[in-house]
């Protein structure tokens, strides 16, 4: 596998196939979501929907069509007529009938995977009657209760003893394809949006103080933060064993990372989030968790529904189906979601996702095990200064992958061209640059690898910076100016400086503006040589900046002091709009590499609009290929090379396209 790799993107070798490949040599298994085209439906039921038809739910998901189906199974209420004490079968499944071994039977039938959902966050009142000590407790000692039900604790003997037992029977009972988990740990708020607080139960005071010498605070910090995560691994890890022993071939998927087989994720809104929206909310999660967790498969569910008061009224379509084919873009499959059975009140996500449910049952061979073939690597930082440089890559068409560790440093150190840390440098980079790396730091954090004479660290500031070198950077050629709103890191002053402070100066009225300006010679861009490899660095929030507020300067500073680090030159160019989304991806196994096309120009604001067609788009890439097609249009595009580029144009761009290289 690893000769056909190189044969298909020579220089682009990555620790995801090593990953991929090492996990696959190690259980010697297949495993259907890695290895299977997914088409993914959740209907989230309620309690009422227990006497629905499970041959009608079963023909609407085939004909979507769909060949996964995530589907109550237990938990809060159980969909079949479970006999384990303390847990309760809905209350509305008539008598001698089993809703979830019937749905199992038809989808099955018809080849359908079968995802049993457990929320196990929550019980009723004659649960902790008899066993208090399993629930999630206040500080001023009350339970949480929300609509009856009582709050569990991830640390009492519900989730970590008796959720075994409940699990138990139903994976002895069904042979379910996966088991998914709602809500999984403590969670930090209930569904109207109150906090929860720490929970101060006996188990969660005996815990914390064992393992941080101090008792649990009055509101959540960092402690208790890292103490949860730690408590929800430990819970995951005995879930995974039971799940893997009873059911071999079957996936664990919830919302963490660790000891699961798929990694579960939202692209929802909300009514009371702030602004602006972030369209790449299914690009962001399948991007982060593929190349996180390379083996594992990353499941992005669109919830179909505006917020939690209105769970049948449905987002714009035009939402819908960019969160789908941006799922499909970067390695995930689709995945819908929607309260209730598919006879929906509100239609419209159900028109928007079918027509993409069937571009990618015609295309499924597209969909098996894509990989990043990107050589850029964004790690994750401050929300804001991440979606910053996230959405400059983005818009300058640079492919990029996202990883939340640096588990592959130590197996393939140069599988990136450039890494960039939007809030400080973890010092495991040390190494990576000493052997020939490139790492972009920015921000206000200590930069943790070796840059320059640091002097301090200043607080907020309403600034500017001067330029000095269009040389360097072309894109600022029609300005000496950038603004500066924020903190910043105070380095020595530099001998060729390239950006420096101006501190700020009266701003009104305009008779008085900047008369008092003073120039300073502290920089705010820095340049090292660190071994064989360099460093840059932006001691200030540059990529926050961008994401607010967009400004030209900042954003031609970025992708300046990118290409002025990327060895040699950039990977892909393309003269296509900056709201067209352009992901490479990898089939090794098929020796083919696709190009990926997302149109966004149809997002505005808060509004959701058909994107706008585009026409006669040109790519550059740096790869070997002979031949191009249009997957979308059934068309072979002409391949010319010009250097180590090949190039081809797409014609044409409605919502999607794929370009598949050979």
């Amino acid at each position: 596998m690893m000769s056909r790799i190189r044969s298909v993107c020579p220089g682009l070798l990555s620790f995801f196939a090593f990953s991929i490949c090492a996990t696959l040599s190690a259980t010697g298994q297949s495993r259907w979501w890695m290895d299977e085209p997914v088409r993914l439906i959740q209907t989230n039921l309620r309690e009422t929907d227990s006497t629905l038809d499970p041959r009608r739910l079963v023909q609407q998901v085939a004909a979507f069509p769909a060949n996964a189906l995530l589907f109550n199974m237990g938990g809060i209420v159980a969909q079949f007529p479970t006999r384990t004490p303390f847990h309760f079968a809905s209350l509305h499944l008539p008598p001698g009938r089993d809703l979830f071994g019937e749905v199992l039977n038809e989808a099955h039938a018809r080849g359908i995977r079968v995802i049993g959902r457990f929320d196990l966050s929550k019980t009723q009142k004659p649960v902790f009657d008899a066993h208090p000590e399993w629930f999630f407790k206040r500080a001023n000692g009350e339970p949480a209760i929300y609509n009856g039900l009582y709050s569990t604790c991830i640390n009492g003997g519900y989730y970590r003893d008796h959720a075994l037992k409940i699990l138990t029977e139903a994976l002895e009972r069904y042979e379910v394809d996966g088991l998914f988990f709602n809500m999984f740990g403590n969670p930090s708020a209930d569904y109207s949006g109150n906090p929860m607080g720490p929970c101060h139960c006996d188990s969660c005071q005996t815990r914390f103080q064992a393992r941080h010498g101090a008792p649990l605070p009055t509101a959540p910090n960092d402690a208790y933060r890292a103490f949860m995560a730690v408590s929800s691994r430990e819970v995951a890890a005995s879930l995974a064993e039971l799940i893997h022993r009873k059911r071999p071939n079957a996936a664990f998927l919830t919302y963490i990372q660790e000891h699961t087989d798929g990694i579960m994720s939202e692209s929802n809104t909300a009514v009371g989030r702030p602004l602006p929206l972030w369209p790449y909310s299914a690009s962001d999660n399948v991007n982060r968790a593929r190349n996180s967790e390379p083996d594992k498969m990353a499941f992005n569910l669109c919830m179909s529904f505006v917020d939690f008061p209105w769970r049948f009224i449905t987002v714009p379509q035009a939402e819908i189906q960019l969160r789908l084919f941006q799922n499909m873009a970067h390695g995930g499959p689709p995945a819908l979601a929607m309260l209730g059975p598919m006879d929906q009140e509100d239609r419209h996500a159900l028109q928007a996702a079918r027509p993409i449910f069937q571009w990618h049952a015609r295309h499924s061979d597209l969909y098996v095990r894509q990989q990043s073939a990107a050589r850029v690597l964004l790690l994750r930082g401050n929300q804001n200064s991440y979606r910053g440089f996230f959405r400059l890559l983005s818009e300058q068409h640079i492919p990029f992958a996202v990883s939340d560790n640096l588990k592959w440093l130590n197996e393939t150190p140069q599988a990136f061209d450039l890494i960039i840390a939007p809030a400080g440098a973890p010092p495991e980079l040390e190494r990576y640059v000493r052997e020939g790396g490139r790492v972009l730091i920015s921000g206000a954090s200590a930069p943790g690898l070796p840059v320059g004479k640091l002097v301090a660290k200043r607080e907020h500031l309403r600034g500017s910076w001067r330029v000095h070198d269009h040389a360097l950077l072309p894109s600022l050629k029609s300005t000496q100016l950038l603004f500066l709103d924020g903190e910043y890191l105070e380095f020595a002053p530099l001998e060729t400086p390239l950006l420096t402070l101006i501190p700020p100066a009266m701003f009104g009225p305009p008779e008085k503006v900047w008369v008092d300006k003073v120039e300073t010679d502290i920089p705010g861009l820095l340049f090292a040589d660190c071994g064989q490899g360099r460093i840059a660095c932006i001691p200030w929030d540059i990529g926050g900046l961008y994401y607010r507020h967009s400004s030209q300067g900042h954003g031609g500073l970025m992708a300046d002091v990118i290409d002025s680090l990327l060895p040699r030159g950039r990977q892909l160019k393309s003269t296509a709009h900056p709201l067209v989304e352009i992901t490479l991806m990898a089939q090794p196994a098929k020796k083919r590499t696709l190009v990926h096309f997302v149109n966004l120009s149809g997002h505005s604001d808060t509004a959701y609009f058909p994107p706008i067609p585009m026409n006669n788009i040109t790519v550059e890439l740096a790869h070997e290929f002979r031949r191009a097609r249009a997957a979308g249009l059934g068309k072979n595009l002409k391949v010319a090379r010009t250097g180590r580029y090949g190039k081809f144009a797409l014609p044409k761009l409605e919502s999607y396209e794929v370009v598949i290289l050979e």
